[in-house]
Formats: structure tokens, sequence, C-alpha cells
């Protein structure tokens, strides 16, 4: 049996796992690294932290799994996006730290270049909008703040990189600089329409393009490693892929019309648009989806702020529930939401809505609304969010959504996965997959390396999947959604 070994390294840690040949999760470790916050609204993460742990994680894979490093044949990677790292060429050393995706250092830079009009050309090309969430502007920042950055780049001497190319960087004993295309169209420097680095976007933040990795597909070899003499040959690094994109081809979402949800704090919904980068409707984005079987597959992103985290807000902070788990029998024990809506807006409304300045509402109570009516209107909330986002996709594409496939806690819920099927009027997939993001990375690699030859060859590998059809009338469906988007107009009037 030969093994394959993924990296998935998040915002908090770093993940190794290890696939065998049916690319069937066999084993996995997690070694934490710390999160620097050096002024408000700033996030940082060591380069060379990660780089130790990726090798503790390594070296402990191999001892709990007990399998011979030679059986070792592939290394996959999956990363958090949107992080970036500037380092020397020569000796490989960071001239900061890991600029993270969550900081906004970059805000001002943004704005100075909204104001003066590049936002529309921005668009254009990379499907994204200004904002310090993007790789950019971090890169800019530290070319521009930290001390002979500046003079150094302009000689040619640094490198940039997301995360995967820091990985490959090291993993390569600082011989290869590559990315995929999903981690480069997350960087505002990437042209989704030419599938390279664009000269006026790197002048727009003055960034040479000395520093730029090679881009590549998500399904090739990349370069050859022996982690770090762990192993007694080297192996080939293939398959790399951002982690939305790596869950985006772990649920399978090979065909246009096939879009993941993933239930967490809040939820991220990625639809693949097909073979082109269709314009997002305002405050959804276009990404590359995957690159894969000699095309290049894009989508459209969008992100909700509350979902799961309105459940804990129930549990935590109203005490109306023991455990989130309650929250289905409570849902289930009334027949309707009795007119009550629950419009999470907690942190303002988010994609497709985009006010931060609206609040949280609960609206159409009346004497006999109790908790179980907060409660299913809470849960209901979760589907609406989740279809005002798809109907936005499908309306701009013109593809309509024929299956959500899902992941994340929530997808244990029934009646919400239920409510999702029945408001959105499609099927709703729910598979026994773990680590999306990682299993994602591992189809490329299969692709890459010939285990698989094609995405039908993908296709066979998701088991354990249970489909929840929709059964709500045409009728009660309308009305249902018509209440939510008075209820979204109350805090939401434009």
């Amino acid at each position: 049996m030969k093994y394959t070994i993924a990296i998935d390294q998040s915002t908090s840690a770093t993940k190794v796992m290890l696939f065998d040949e049916k690319e069937s999760l066999q084993a996995g470790v997690s070694v934490e690294h710390k999160q620097y916050y050096p002024a408000p609204g700033w996030v940082e993460h060591d380069p060379m932290e990660i780089l130790r742990n990726l090798d503790a994680a390594f070296r402990e894979i191999i001892f709990i799994s007990k399998v011979n490093p030679s059986d070792v044949s592939s290394v996959a990677i999956t990363n958090q996006r949107e992080t970036v790292v500037v380092w020397h060429a020569e000796t490989g050393e960071p001239v900061y730290n890991a600029v993270v995706w969550q900081c906004q250092r970059g805000a001002e830079i943004c704005n100075e270049l909204r104001e003066k009009g590049h936002d529309a050309m921005v668009r254009s090309k990379t499907g994204l909008f200004l904002d310090p969430y993007f790789s950019a502007s971090k890169v800019k920042w530290i070319l521009d703040k930290v001390p002979g950055a500046r003079e150094s780049a302009n000689k040619g001497l640094l490198r940039m990189g997301t995360m995967d190319s820091w990985l490959i960087w090291n993993l390569t004993d600082k011989t290869v600089h590559a990315t995929d295309y999903t981690n480069a169209s997350r960087t505002l420097l990437f042209n989704i329409h030419t599938l390279d680095w664009d000269d006026e976007l790197l002048k727009l933040f003055s960034i040479p393009r000395s520093m730029m990795p090679e881009v590549r597909p998500c399904d090739v070899v990349f370069a050859e490693t022996d982690l770090n003499s762990l192993l007694p040959k080297s192996i080939p690094i293939a398959g790399v892929m951002g982690d939305s994109h790596g869950a985006l081809a772990g649920q399978m979402c090979f065909e246009a019309g096939l879009g993941k949800a993933t239930y967490g704090t809040g939820s991220s919904v990625m639809v693949n648009i097909g073979l082109e980068p269709l314009e997002a409707p305002a405050g959804l984005v276009t990404s590359v989806g995957f690159a894969a079987m000699g095309e290049v597959y894009y989508a459209f992103e969008g992100n909700i702020h509350c979902t799961g985290d309105t459940i804990q807000w129930l549990c935590n902070d109203l005490g109306l529930l023991s455990s989130p788990s309650e929250s289905e029998s409570l849902a289930t024990s009334i027949s309707d939401n009795h007119g009550v809506y629950f419009v999470p807006a907690f942190a303002g409304l988010g994609a497709p809505w985009w006010n931060n300045e609206a609040r949280a509402l609960i609206c159409g109570m009346d004497r006999g609304t109790d908790k179980r009516h907060i409660v299913r209107a809470a849960l209901e909330a979760i589907a609406y969010q989740i279809k005002d986002l798809v109907n936005v996709m499908s309306e701009e594409s013109g593809l309509s959504v024929y299956e959500l496939r899902v992941d994340g806690g929530a997808v244990r819920n029934n009646f919400l996965m239920q409510f999702q099927a029945d408001i959105l009027n499609v099927p709703v997939s729910r598979c026994s997959i773990k680590e999306a993001s990682a299993f994602g990375a591992v189809l490329m690699n299969a692709l890459a390396l010939g285990r698989r030859k094609s995405f039908d060859a993908l296709n066979v590998l998701r088991t354990g999947e249970s489909i929840i059809v929709p059964t709500m009338s045409v009728q009660e469906r309308n009305k249902l959604y018509t209440g939510w988007k008075k209820a979204v107009t109350l805090i939401n009037p434009s």
C-alpha cells in the first residue's frame, strides 16, 4: 500500500493527514501555531514556527500510523487563502511575519486606490474587489514598512507567496517557487482571464514581477521532496489548492450548477459556474474554482456572517438551549414558525446585502410566541440566508443550481437540512466526507499522478451520501420566503 500525505495549512494549525491508495483517510495530526496581534485589527503568524510544526507533524503522522516512510509516495497541499509571506530568495529567511487573511492593515491602501477610481479595473481583471482581506495590500505594506524590503525587492532579491508557495519553497530546499491558480486568484494580482500575473495590477500595488511564483493548475506535479530527509527518497508534490476550493473539489462539484455550502460560525457558499469567468453580483466574488483535466473552472463565492453563531447565541447568551443539538427537537415540536422571523444581523448583513449598519431582529411575535418559535426561526434563518446567496448566484450566471452539497457541524440537524432543501427547492446532499479541503487536494493529487483518470473516476469515491429532497409546496415556499424578505427589509430598507 502506498500513501499520500495531505498538508492542510489552516489559520490555527498545521494539519497533516494520511490517505491510502483508495483516497481514504487513515490518520491525522494537528499542531497549533501562535496567533500574533501586534495592533488592533492586525493578525500575524510566524512562518518559521509553521515550518517547525510541519516537520513535527510529519514525524508524528509516521509514528502514530506506523507506516513505513518508504511507502509514502506523494504529498498534496491545501491552505488558508490570502495569508502571505515575503522572504529573501538567497537565504530563505522571511523579511516579516506572515500577514494573515483576517488582517486589516491594508485598509488604508485599499481605500486610497478605491478613491482614485481603480476598483472597477481591479474587479474586471481579478473578479475580486479592493479589500485588505486579499493578499496584495499586505505585500505592499511589507515592502513599504519593513526597512530595506523595498530596495531588496527592486533588486530582485525577494519572493512572495501564499502559504502553499512558502511550504513548497521550503519542502524543495528553496528551489521551487510555485503556486496554483486558486491561490493566485485570491491575491488581487492575478488576471483570471489571461491566467497570469497582471502587470497593471502589479504596478498598482508597486510589487515587482520578480517576486511572483510560477502559477500552475491544481492537478499537476509541482516539485519533489523528501520531507526534510524524513523519507529515503524524493516523492512528488502534486495536488495544490486553497482550502475553500479544496472543499469544492472534495464535495466533487465538478459540473456547472453544483455548489457547496459550509455551515460553521458563518457560512461559505461556492457554486461552480463553468468555464467562463462571469462577473459576480455585487458583494460576491468570482474566483478560479479549480483547474484540472486541462480546463479552468470558475466559481461564485459569498460569505454569511452569522449562521451557526446564532444558535450559539441562543445557547450561551439567552440560555434558551442547553446545547445546539436541542434546537432540532424544539423546532420539530411545532408545526410552523407561527409568523416569527429572525434576521441574525449581529455583525451587520453579509452577502448579498452588505449592510454593516444593520442589526439583528426578531419580528412577528404575539402573546402565543414561545422559545420554540424563536429557535425554529433561528434555524430557518440559516437556510434563508443560503437561499439569498444561491438565488443571486443563479440569476447572475443563468445557471440553475440543481444540487447543494453541504458540510460543517450543522448538517447533522435534520430539520435544518430538510428546510434548506425545501426553501431552495433543490436536493441537499449530505455525505460522510471528512476534511473536505484536504480530500479535494488529494483528488487533484490522484489526477496528477494517474491513480484516477477523470472526474467520473473521482465521483465514485463519494460514499455514505444521503439526499434530502424538497417536499414543500410552491405556495408554502413562496409564502415563507416572502415573509423572510419583508423581515430583512425592516433592517435593510434599500
